[in-house]
């Protein structure tokens, strides 16, 4: 079961891909990306997935990428891989030209992908529970778009990972919690799951939209609207979602605990509802 890689329709080995020095997504962050994960050997929510991708890519006004030739390129490179458990990264670029700021004329989109094993995150995660850390938002506006600039994310994410904590949740200047360096934020209060709406602050992940679907038809009330910092610190339960984070239980915010310090109901009830609709 290889570990792989994809460039414009060659699959071979990772450490042998190259592209080219002049992409733009090497030189501008010009760049999108989509993150797929399997469950037993198959492709979980791959539609949605390529929806969100079309949408990034008209954002940015890219030239026009056959999105069922980008759906057969993730089938053939993971079925070449044999992986079960595999983690899917796909980066589309605006082409390669000589570096300057104005959009090439036409230009290729440039395809890469690579297919590695997927591990788990540690049981203990949800057992115990996370920390997170909150972090001022200074991220650009259009966080609805899936693109490679990731900065901000890595800086973030490095910053609560030195503090001892799991991620650090973005926090807008007014005090309004966005969401996690690579997952969607909830509170919950009395049964009830609190999440912020669809904006261009936030990116709409896939396990959210699955996991708000599946909360509804099991009668768990769902409310998408602002929350501030103080009602985050103030909830029953905070939980992060996302491809691979899954979802895991927040047990402590900036170091102070939630609710009673341990991880709760609707975190496992969400969980194994994700699995349920992954497996099924």
């Amino acid at each position: 079961m290889p570990e792989l890689a994809y460039v414009n329709g060659k699959i071979g080995p990772i450490e042998e891909a190259v592209v080219p020095i002049e992409d733009r997504g090497y030189n501008f962050g010009d760049a999108v990306y989509e993150y797929v994960a399997t469950y037993n050997g198959r492709l979980f929510r791959l539609e949605e997935h390529l929806e969100r991708l079309a949408r990034s890519m008209t954002a940015l006004s890219f030239p026009p990428v056959s999105i069922d030739s980008i759906r057969e390129a993730i089938v053939e490179t993971h079925q070449a891989s044999g992986i079960e458990r595999a983690g899917i990264y796909l980066q589309i670029s605006r082409g390669v030209d000589r570096r300057d700021h104005p959009f090439p004329q036409d230009s290729v989109p440039q395809v890469v992908m690579t297919v590695r094993h997927l591990a788990e995150k540690p049981v203990s995660y949800r057992q115990r529970g996370i920390g997170v850390i909150t972090a001022t938002d200074f991220r650009w506006h259009r966080c609805d778009i899936k693109t490679v600039q990731l900065l901000p994310n890595v800086m973030a994410k490095q910053r609560a990972l030195d503090a001892g904590a799991f991620d650090a949740v973005f926090v807008s200047e007014e005090g309004v919690v966005r969401e996690a360096t690579s997952s969607n934020v909830y509170i919950a209060n009395q049964g009830t799951i609190v999440t912020h709406p669809l904006t261009e602050r936030i990116l709409g992940g896939i396990t959210r939209q699955v996991l708000l679907k599946v909360a509804q038809a099991s009668g768990i009330p769902v409310a998408e609207r602002f929350y501030t910092v103080e009602e985050m610190m103030a909830a029953d339960e905070v939980l992060l979602t996302g491809t691979t984070t899954e979802v895991l239980p927040v047990v402590t915010v900036d170091g102070v605990p939630i609710g009673d310090g341990q991880p709760g109901p609707l975190c496992k009830t969400l969980f194994d509802a994700l699995r349920k609709e992954a497996e099924r």
